[in-house]
């Protein structure tokens, strides 16, 4: 099994705000260095030590409020179904304490921006039905896509240009490569420097090897088996005049400007168009790439979410079956059928994801992300746009050039060695300085290290955060934590250095590779408290957040 071969992320040219020789500067390095030797002597989970005065975190033990109740939340709307104050106490109050899980499916689109904080219920309702539309315009094409498709590969097996003895069926486009090809299918495009997951692997992400613990490696319960994508669009009535399109064979489908314009303005229609020649296009063969992983990884889901969605946990067996069925899922008898179900709607939302994106199309670890959505929003096309609106922010995970990740990676680094230079100067002698050892944390944020509760409530943290920044609230709402802990978009970022810092005695002292670091990483999970993270965070954010 070859070892996993790491990204060489740069390091910052930029001096270190920590080397300033200003007295204030100055005074801090003499309370760090007292701070160090009390902390030498304390446990290997020493806490982040503070210089954050009497500024306390809405997450520490004696300012954290409960979650969002019902009851409170339905106060926080005018008669004409407004959010009161432009939807700040509501931000505030999410961000101090999360969202009763009674009442997140009403929630979650305010947060990641389905819903604008201004908006009225009859403004809602319109959005509503019409991203309802639009979701199922997305659904339409990729059942013409796969029709399409499929009539391709017949048509090359009746002449003669096809090696595969029955190319009718997608499952056949991928008989011969082996599963670490389809983890990297995507990325097996990029320039140099591709992605340190995808290249050089014997196993999907899933399946790493021992010596390096995996960096998206699944839970003990997620299924190993391999799907096969026969008959992808049985029990598909619909799309019937997908036939007049057998002419247009593997035509273009979305460009790469059309998906960065849908990000930056989401109220244009997400329909699909044409560009002209010079844009970037991908194909019917790039979406059956997408499709055989989405199907590997959705029957990969465990059921951590079934208490949380009593009634897609109580679903029929024959409605089971036959949401599979439409979207072609094949091998999912070990499965009960909540997961079948399940991975069936994560095919449905993924696949119509990779049509709205296609710079980004599908990756794995992207399924993680939208499990939880979709065990918390009943409706496909709910889950869709709030699983859209959550990409807006972490399809950066995604990119071939890997350009959002390195600069995750960098700021984590930043933020180690501005507050703790001793550590850092140990990750410099391991080769470490880069971070990488904490990548499963950046790009599926969190989802392996917490429980499924702890999740989606560091989830809604920093959803409540970034919608504050969006509706410009940051800016003029929050008065003194406005000026010395403002809400940021790289509140993650924070509370992964604050974990890393949590462990600072144990890794100076008994680690003496990345490797040991990473799998001291990968051994958090279900061991860590996400208000003591995210309270520690609040410490970075306030001491740190003027300098990375």
């Amino acid at each position: 099994m070859r070892a996993l071969r790491r990204s060489h992320t740069p390091s910052s040219s930029s001096p270190s705000s920590s080397n300033s020789s200003s007295p204030s500067s100055s005074s801090w390095i003499h309370l760090r260095s007292v701070l160090l030797v009390v902390a030498s002597s304390s446990s290997s989970s020493s806490p982040v030590y503070s210089d954050r005065g009497s500024l306390k975190s809405p997450w520490s033990r004696r300012r954290r409020k409960h979650a969002l109740l019902p009851k409170q939340w339905k106060t926080f709307f005018t008669p004409d179904g407004k959010l009161s104050e432009g939807g700040v106490k509501f931000l505030k109050k999410v961000r101090s304490g999360g969202v009763d899980p009674s009442i997140r499916a009403e929630v979650w689109p305010f947060l990641l921006g389905v819903y604008d904080l201004k908006s009225s219920k009859e403004e809602r309702d319109s959005v509503k039905a019409e991203k309802r539309k639009e979701y199922e315009n997305l659904r339409k094409e990729c059942r013409k896509i796969i029709h399409r498709y499929e009539k391709s590969s017949k048509l090359k097996e009746t002449t003669g240009k096809s090696s595969n003895e029955d190319s009718g069926d997608l499952s056949q486009v991928f008989d011969s490569p082996g599963l670490e090809d389809e983890a990297s299918s995507r990325r097996s495009v990029s320039s140099d420097g591709g992605s340190p997951v995808a290249e050089d692997l014997d196993h999907p992400v899933y399946d790493q090897s021992p010596e390096c613990s995996g960096l998206l490696e699944g839970e003990d319960e997620r299924d190993k088996s391999v799907l096969t994508c026969e008959d992808a669009s049985a029990g598909d009535t619909e799309s019937t005049d997908s036939d007049s399109s057998e002419d247009l064979e593997n035509i273009p489908l979305l460009s790469v400007e059309g998906a960065e314009a849908r990000h930056e303005n989401p109220k244009e229609s997400s329909s699909l168009s044409k560009a002209d020649g010079n844009s970037k296009f991908y194909t019917d063969e790039d979406f059956a790439t997408w499709q055989r992983i989405i199907r590997l990884d959705a029957v990969r889901a465990n059921s951590e979410w079934t208490i949380y969605s009593p009634s897609q946990a109580a679903v029929s067996e024959m409605k089971a079956q036959r949401s599979a069925q439409i979207v072609g899922l094949k091998d999912y008898d070990h499965l009960e059928p909540s997961r079948i179900y399940h991975a069936a709607r994560l095919v449905a939302i993924l696949e119509a994801y990779a049509l709205y994106d296609p710079e980004i199309g599908y990756c794995q670890g992207m399924s993680d992300l939208l499990s939880p959505i979709a065990s918390v929003m009943e409706e496909d096309h709910e889950a869709f746009w709030c699983f859209a609106g959550f990409m807006k922010k972490a399809r950066h995970n995604f990119r071939l050039d890997e350009v959002g990740i390195r600069r995750q990676l960098s700021i984590v680094s930043k933020i180690i060695k501005c507050k703790d230079n001793h550590l850092y100067r140990h990750l410099e002698q391991l080769q470490a300085e880069d971070c990488f050892f904490v990548y499963r944390m950046v790009v599926v944020l969190f989802r392996r290290e917490l429980t499924f509760e702890q999740t989606l409530c560091l989830w809604e943290v920093i959803w409540a955060d970034q919608a504050a920044i969006r509706a410009g609230i940051a800016k003029s709402a929050w008065g003194r934590m406005r000026l010395r802990a403002p809400p940021t978009d790289d509140l993650l970022l924070y509370a992964i250095a604050a974990c890393v810092l949590q462990r600072r005695k144990l890794i100076i002292e008994k680690y003496s590779s990345m490797d040991e670091i990473m799998r001291e990483c990968n051994s958090m999970a279900g061991h860590l408290d996400v208000w003591k993270l995210l309270d520690d965070a609040h410490d970075l954010v306030v001491t740190l957040h003027a300098k990375i």
